[in-house]
C-alpha cells in the first residue's frame, strides 16, 4: 500500500514536471515578446558582431530568466505539493506576477535607461506617479488590462498544456529548442569575453540592456552613450571623451520672453581669493561655501556665460554661437574673456548682465544691482573644487546643496529677468530660487562630473571613476550609482542631435 501511494505520488510529480517544462516554454515565448522593448530602448549596435551578440543574448538570457523562475518557484512546489489543479493555478498566478514585473521593468528601462532597483526607487516612483497623474483613467485601464491579459494567457496555457500533455510529449520541438538556446547562451558569453579582451565596445556597451545581466561599468556606460572615442582607444589605449562630432542642437521653437523684467546683474570673477575677500569686505554680501567650480578656468567661464557644461564648448566657440537667451535680447556684456569676446554687441551700452573677469577695483553699477562674486580656482590635481561664492541675494545662502557656475546665469535670466521658461529650455543650469534637489552634472577636462548631495562622481577619460566628498574632498569608497549616472549622462547630452 505504501509502495502504491509512493508510485502514485511519483507519477503525479512526474506529470507535473513534464507539464512544467511546456508551461515554461510558453512563458519563454511571452518573456521574449515583452523583452523586445529592450532592443529598441537604446541606439542599436552598428557592427555585425554587435547585432549578433544582441540577438543571441536576448534569446538566451531571457529564456534563462524564465527557466530560472520556474526552477525556483513551480518546480519545488510540484515536488512537495503534487496536486495538479492547485499547482496549475498557483503557477499561473506566479507567472502572471513575473511577467507583469518584467513588463514594468521594460517600461522603466525604456523611459529611464535603467532597471528596477532599490537605489532607483525614488526615480521609478516619480515616473509612475507622473504617468498616473497625467492620465489616471487611461493608465489604470492599461495597467489593469495588461495584468488581466497576462493572467488569461497563463490560465489558457496552463490548461492547454495539461490537457494535451501526452501529445506534446511526442513532439521533438522541446529538445531542439533547448539545444538551440543552450548554444545561444554559450555563444553570447563567448562573444562577450572576446569583445572585452579586444575592446569591441559595440558589444560591451550592451552589458546591462537586459535585467540581471552583466553589471554596467563606467566604461561601458560611456560607450553606450557614445561618449568614448573608440578609434583613439584602439590606437593609443587612451580613451577620450568624444567631442569631435558633437552637434549642438537647441529645441525649437524657442520660448519668447514676453514678461521680461528690466534688471541689472553684475557677475565678478576675481583672479585670486585675496582680491575676492577685499571686494566682499566692503559690501553687504552673503556667502556660501557650496560653490562647485571646475579648476579649468576656460571650462568654468564658458559654463558661467552659457549655462552649459564645457561638453559643448568647442562646437559653440568654433561656430561663434550666441547664447540662446541672448539672441532675443542682446543683454550681456563679457569683459576679460577673450574666447567669448564675439558675444559683445558694441552698440549695446547698458547690458542687463555684466560678466567681468580679472580686476580688483570692480564695483556694482548701483544699489539695485544683483551681485555675484567669486574667484578662479587654484590649479590643483582635482577636476573640480568647492569654494566661496558671494551674492547680494540672501536666498542663495539657503540653497539646498551645491551651486555651479551655470546656475548663476540660469538664476540671472530665469529669476531676475523673469525669463525662466527660456532658461529651462536652453540651459542645464538651475534657477537657484527654484532648486528642489541636490544633484547636477558638469563636464571639464574630458571628465564627466556628476554630484548627488555630498558625493561627487568623476568618470575619467579612460572610463575609470572615483567618488569624492564635496565638502571635504576626500575619496569615498563606494560603487557606481548606475541609475543616477545614466540620468546624469542623458542630461549632459540634452542638446546633442
Amino acid at each position: 500500500m505504501n509502495l502504491s501511494q509512493h508510485n502514485q505520488f511519483s507519477s503525479k510529480a512526474s506529470q507535473l514536471l513534464s507539464w512544467g517544462h511546456w508551461f515554461t516554454f510558453a512563458n519563454i515565448g511571452l518573456a521574449l515578446l515583452i523583452s523586445l522593448s529592450y532592443l529598441f530602448a537604446d541606439s542599436p549596435p552598428t557592427s555585425f558582431m554587435g547585432i549578433t551578440y544582441m540577438l543571441v543574448t536576448w534569446l538566451s538570457h531571457t529564456s534563462f530568466i524564465a527557466f530560472l523562475a520556474f526552477v525556483l518557484t513551480v518546480f519545488p512546489l510540484s515536488l512537495v505539493f503534487p496536486y495538479p489543479r492547485h499547482i496549475r493555478g498557483m503557477a499561473a498566478v506566479i507567472a502572471t506576477f513575473g511577467a507583469s514585473l518584467l513588463t514594468l521593468d521594460a517600461y522603466v528601462y525604456f523611459n529611464l535607461g535603467y532597471h528596477l532597483s532599490s537605489s532607483a526607487l525614488p526615480e521609478i516612483i516619480s515616473l509612475l506617479w507622473h504617468r498616473l497623474n497625467s492620465s489616471p483613467a487611461l493608465t489604470t485601464i492599461l495597467a489593469g488590462g495588461i495584468v488581466l491579459v497576462i493572467l488569461g494567457f497563463q490560465l489558457t496555457v496552463s490548461n492547454f498544456t495539461w490537457q494535451n500533455l501526452a501529445r506534446l510529449k511526442q513532439l521533438k520541438f522541446a529538445r531542439y529548442a533547448s539545444s538551440f538556446l543552450v548554444i545561444c547562451f554559450a555563444l553570447s558569453h563567448s562573444i562577450h569575453i572576446w569583445a572585452d579582451a579586444n575592446l569591441k565596445f559595440d558589444v560591451t556597451k550592451q552589458d546591462n540592456f537586459l535585467p540581471l545581466s552583466y553589471p554596467t561599468t563606467a566604461k561601458s556606460l560611456l560607450a553606450k552613450n557614445d561618449l568614448l572615442d573608440i578609434e583613439s582607444y584602439k590606437q593609443a589605449h587612451n580613451v577620450q571623451i568624444n567631442q569631435q562630432n558633437i552637434s549642438y542642437q537647441l529645441p525649437t521653437p524657442l520660448t519668447k520672453c514676453e514678461d521680461y523684467t528690466p534688471a541689472k546683474i553684475d557677475i565678478f570673477v576675481f583672479e585670486t581669493a585675496q582680491q575676492l575677500a577685499q571686494f566682499a569686505s566692503n559690501r553687504n554680501l552673503y556667502s556660501t561655501k557650496q560653490f562647485l567650480q571646475p579648476t579649468d578656468h576656460n571650462d568654468m567661464l564658458f559654463s558661467l556665460v552659457y549655462g552649459l557644461p564645457a561638453f559643448y564648448k568647442s562646437t559653440i566657440i568654433n561656430e561663434q554661437t550666441l547664447p540662446a537667451w541672448q539672441s532675443q535680447r542682446r543683454s550681456v556684456e563679457v569683459t576679460g574673456i577673450a574666447a567669448l569676446n564675439f558675444i559683445n554687441d558694441q552698440t549695446h551700452t547698458n547690458s542687463a548682465i555684466r560678466i567681468i573677469k580679472g580686476t580688483d577695483d570692480l564695483a556694482p553699477r548701483d544699489k539695485n544691482t544683483h551681485v555675484y562674486a567669486f574667484s578662479l580656482a587654484d590649479n590643483n590635481k582635482e577636476v573640480v573644487i568647492t569654494s566661496t561664492l558671494y551674492s547680494s541675494d540672501k536666498r542663495i545662502t539657503r540653497v539646498n546643496g551645491l551651486i555651479q557656475p551655470s546656475d548663476i546665469i540660469a538664476t540671472a535670466v530665469g529669476q531676475y529677468l523673469n525669463c525662466n521658461a527660456i532658461a529651462e529650455q536652453t540651459m542645464l543650469g538651475v534657477n537657484l530660487h527654484q532648486k528642489k534637489d541636490n544633484m547636477g552634472v558638469n563636464y571639464s577636462q574630458g571628465v564627466v562630473i556628476a554630484y548627488k548631495k555630498d558625493r561627487i562622481t568623476l568618470i575619467d577619460p579612460d572610463g575609470d571613476f572615483k567618488n569624492i566628498s564635496a565638502a571635504e574632498g576626500f575619496s569615498i569608497e563606494q560603487g557606481l550609482d548606475i541609475p543616477f549616472l545614466v540620468h546624469s549622462i542623458k542630461k549632459l547630452k540634452t542638446f546633442t542631435q
